[in-house]
């Protein structure tokens, strides 16, 4: 046996040591930032194109699963509520629970941007204002919840359309009982072997955080960061206050739990998000961060996939509420109290718009029209989107751990000695949802 094979190494004492994966993230991101900077500072052509291919080639990973993982998610959640107690409560505590978060969220954002102004003293202009491709509004969003057919949506990444056709076909699977099991397993099935191959793509995310960051800072410096200072504190602020305040006092009052504990269970759902910018992306992990920390897994499987696509506090409530005042600061439009209530109504009502992919685009014009304001300034802000969406993704998906975790507890559900007990660790690749008999 040579003398390098792992056997010999473990009795010689001598063991590589494993680096955890958050620290592999970490590394990641501080590798892309020097590497970014080297070749925009140096103008280095093959290595800003790798940092670009690297990066895309994660995301496009992502998105590559994103249909079908979200139908069959929402599907398999919507059968999964039949093998749990009290289901119509759980599911219309958690609903309001997501609005009321929202709610706290957009309240927050909104005495941000009141208090900083930040759309005033910047240094951009009227040309840097141009109409975004995306856009939004109340009439496409209530009529683009059916489709015209059943492959579109998956074709054109329509999330929301494929949400809608999952709840019918996880409803009509419930209605027919046994007759409809045969789809059901096949489902399951389907979902697990989905999350296998995202598992996969996940595992590569200190490598595309690597190309993600430093393309960005290829892409945009940090001058970038100079023309949108007050307005990017401002959204980092928020979601900070919301992550960091509102949620620990959430777990602490509401819940009874130690928020140091969520934390840690939720820290690689968070962090993941932080890089990839996906709450549908990152969905695996956290149902399963929410597992580790005492959510019933049937309880879990329903409330973490609809929070994926509709419970959105940094890119649903935060974001649009700064970003509304700053394109009103902008173009020196007033805004009163009658404007300010149509911001919190459209965040908490509106947030399925944003569902769950990379950016706010649509939630944002979508705000923006319902209170009349220029489409023109989205234009304004998607340089630095990006950088913002970061920030946003990860407080969404705190919010989509917490959530099931508060409500749990409060219906007396979760289990206390996992909560407690839960480890700073990563979570573990995800096992079937059924046992082999063997």
């Amino acid at each position: 046996m040579s003398a390098n094979t792992p056997a010999a190494d473990e009795k010689s004492g001598f063991r590589i040591p494993k680096i955890p994966f958050w620290a592999q993230v970490l590394l990641g991101l501080v590798l892309g930032l020097v590497l970014g900077y080297v070749a925009r500072t140096a103008d280095i052509d093959w290595l800003a194109s790798t940092l670009e291919k690297v990066g895309s080639i994660f995301v496009q990973l992502l998105k590559l699963a994103v249909a079908p993982l979200v139908f069959f998610a929402i599907l398999v959640s919507i059968t999964n509520l039949r093998k749990v107690d009290n289901a119509a409560r759980l599911a219309g505590r958690t609903l309001l629970w997501f609005m009321i978060t929202s709610l706290i969220a957009v309240v927050i954002g909104l005495a941000i941007g009141l208090l900083t102004n930040p759309g005033d003293g910047t240094s951009l202009s009227a040309k840097d204002a141009v109409k975004s491709d995306t856009q939004g509004s109340w009439i496409d969003f209530l009529t683009g919840i059916i489709p015209t057919d059943v492959i579109t949506p998956f074709t054109q990444l329509n999330v929301l359309q494929i949400v809608f056709m999952a709840v019918v076909a996880g409803i009509a699977i419930l209605k027919i009982g046994e007759k409809a099991a045969p789809v059901l397993t096949l489902s399951e099935s389907v979902l697990e072997l989905l999350q296998k191959a995202l598992w996969w793509v996940i595992k590569l995310s200190p490598i595309g955080s690597a190309g993600l960051i430093g393309n960005a800072i290829v892409e945009y410096g940090w001058d970038l960061l100079g023309k949108y200072a007050t307005f990017t504190a401002d959204i980092y602020v928020g979601c900070a206050l919301v992550l960091f305040g509102v949620y620990p006092l959430l777990l602490s009052t509401v819940a009874k739990l130690n928020p140091l504990q969520f934390f840690k269970g939720a820290w690689p759902a968070i962090q993941l998000a932080f890089v990839s910018r996906s709450s549908v992306g990152t969905m695996p992990v956290t149902q399963q961060s929410a597992v580790r920390l005492g959510v019933p897994k049937d309880y879990a499987s329903f409330a973490v996939p609809f929070g994926a696509t509709t419970k959105m506090d940094g890119c649903a409530a935060i974001y649009p509420a700064i970003a509304a005042i700053f394109v009103a600061n902008f173009f020196d439009v007033h805004m009163g109290i009658k404007e300010y209530l149509l911001i919190a109504f459209v965040s908490v009502i509106g947030s399925a718009a944003t569902a769950g992919l990379t950016g706010a685009t649509v939630m944002l014009t979508l705000t923006l029209s319902t209170l009349g304001l220029p489409l023109e300034g989205v234009g304004l802000l998607l340089a630095i989107d990006p950088i913002l969406d970061m920030m946003r993704t990860a407080t969404n998906v705190a919010g989509q751990a917490l959530i099931p975790v508060l409500v749990a507890s409060r219906e007396k559900i979760l289990d206390h000695d996992k909560y407690n007990e839960v480890t700073a660790s990563p979570v573990d690749e995800p096992q079937p949802a059924v046992a082999a008999a063997a």
